[in-house]
């Protein structure tokens, strides 16, 4: 296991698990709330990193964290069949993101909270979904790759 990927996938989770992300869902959070947001943040990591890094070290990065995924989704107990449909499910869903926010930054508040809105259940309090991933975008470009392959003990976004 590659300590630089496990950083990467770590610091991921570190910032998914920011409790205003849901304390602004609509309902109770679960854990496929988890994931979507895992795969936000991921979305926007790739969207940023992709076109000053290389192809073959994303893509490594990339099959980590669906592997970790993969695992988190076993230790839950969940059946093979399950797996092999949830991690088909997650990785489509991912493309969705990916394709969904590659002009993000030339989309207006409106495109980008309808964006979110096909991923995320939200209603009310938009706005705060999209500053953070405006927020969160800034916070990657403002940082390389290298950073976060450290342990990174909190993020100030």
């Amino acid at each position: 296991m590659n300590i630089k990927y496990l950083n990467i996938y770590n610091n991921l989770i570190k910032l998914t698990r920011n409790k205003f992300l849901y304390t602004n869902l609509e309902g109770e959070e679960t854990f496929s709330d988890r994931i979507v947001f895992l795969l936000l943040h991921l979305a926007f990591f790739f969207k940023i990193f992709k076109d000053e890094n290389k192809p073959k070290e994303l893509q490594n990065i990339h099959d980590f964290i669906f592997k970790q995924i993969e695992m988190t989704i076993r230790e839950i107990g969940y059946g093979d069949v399950s797996i092999n449909k949830n991690m088909k499910k997650y990785v489509n869903f991912f493309y969705d993101i990916i394709s969904n926010i590659d002009n993000w930054d030339n989309l207006k508040n409106d495109g980008k909270r309808q964006i979110l809105q096909k991923f995320i259940n939200i209603t009310t309090n938009s706005s705060f979904f999209v500053n953070y991933f405006d927020k969160l975008s800034t916070f990657y470009k403002n940082n390389t790759l290298n950073y976060f392959a450290k342990d990174i003990e909190e993020f100030k976004i």
